[in-house]
């Protein structure tokens, strides 16, 4: 060691001796101890201490601060999956939330959750450079207590499945499938035949109050979607009968929602079931079975008195006390 950094360590300790006695108040005889700092001590100068201090107590380097050796460092190749992982992770979740209303997720975000699983999956199976107990698994997933990539991960996982966005793809979910496509198609067509039947500007659809061209033109429209709507519920319930409570994808059943209130709530239209007569039929039917029941055994009680005869012996008995009146 020169004599240059003999005196600066020697400074420096003496220094840092005064800025300890100013901080604890050894020295402050005549004021405050802020005072007397402010006194003996410029702003600027107590820096300077301090980070010499810092740089003695660390070895007696004067150079600039660096981490101690032995900290735990990422391999090359797993700091590149991580930050994979992060950029996809920040599309996905950006994708989330833009299309959380109306509810597009699943049909907007399926690629950026393809990319999220593959990057998550690339990060469990790879193994660092070093040796195998230093894999990117261990160093990524495992290393503390928090463990933020196994967080964020089981996250956008227990959202895929909540919205039950597989339902809506294919088995690979690699794309939307056929009846989901189909849809989508006819819902965009039902909008576009509210929008083009509404009687005056979009802009003022809460003042408007005959929607009678829209009920009357959007009919079919309307009940072609509801009825595809139902079969793919029928279908679901039959693919999935040991799963109680399974739905159809979220964005479908947002979708028939939406939909479904613009037609009775906003529209206040309805669409007259086919089976109506037959119920009603029926129903008559059932109502009046009491009163044919009641009516028919009265008849029939009637006709037995009418039918009813006198026995012989009766009859003799009575024409003998006849006799015997007269001969008095």
């Amino acid at each position: 060691m020169g004599p240059d950094a003999t005196v600066a360590r020697r400074s420096s300790l003496l220094l840092l001796l005064l800025l300890l006695l100013l901080r604890s108040g050894a020295l402050a005889v005549a004021g405050s101890p802020h005072r007397v700092l402010h006194d003996l001590l410029s702003e600027q100068r107590l820096l300077e201490v301090e980070d010499l201090s810092l740089s003695l107590l660390q070895g007696g380097r004067l150079g600039p601060l660096s981490l101690p050796p032995g900290l735990p460092d990422l391999d090359p190749e797993c700091r590149e999956l991580l930050l994979d992982f992060a950029r996809s992770s920040a599309e996905l979740t950006g994708c989330l939330v833009r299309s959380a209303r109306p509810v597009r997720l699943c049909q907007t975000c399926y690629p950026l959750f393809q990319q999220v699983a593959g990057n998550m999956d690339n990060i469990s199976r790879a193994v660092g450079n070093t040796s195998e107990s230093h894999s990117c698994a261990r160093s990524l997933l495992m290393a503390d207590r928090m463990q933020i990539v196994v967080i964020l991960s089981e996250f956008f996982n227990s959202t895929w499945q909540k919205a039950n966005c597989a339902n809506c793809l294919t088995n690979k979910s690699e794309e939307l499938s056929n009846s989901t496509l189909y849809f989508l198609s006819l819902f965009n067509h039902t909008l576009t035949c509210f929008e083009h039947n509404l009687q005056g500007s979009i802009h003022s659809l809460l003042q408007l109050k005959n929607y009678s061209e829209v009920c009357k033109n959007c009919r079919e429209a309307y009940k072609t979607l509801s009825n595809l709507y139902n079969e793919m519920q029928k279908m679901n319930e039959l693919e999935n009968k040991a799963e109680s409570g399974t739905h159809l994808c979220i964005d479908v059943e947002d979708a028939m929602n939406i939909t479904r209130k613009l037609w009775s709530r906003t529209f206040n239209c309805s669409v007259p079931c086919s089976d109506t007569v037959p119920v009603i039929a029926v129903s008559v039917f059932i109502l009046f079975l009491p009163v044919v029941f009641y009516l028919s055994s009265f008849l029939h009680s009637e006709q037995k008195k009418r039918k009813l005869i006198l026995p012989k012996r009766l009859k003799s008995s009575t024409s003998f006390a006849n006799i015997q009146e007269n001969s008095n």
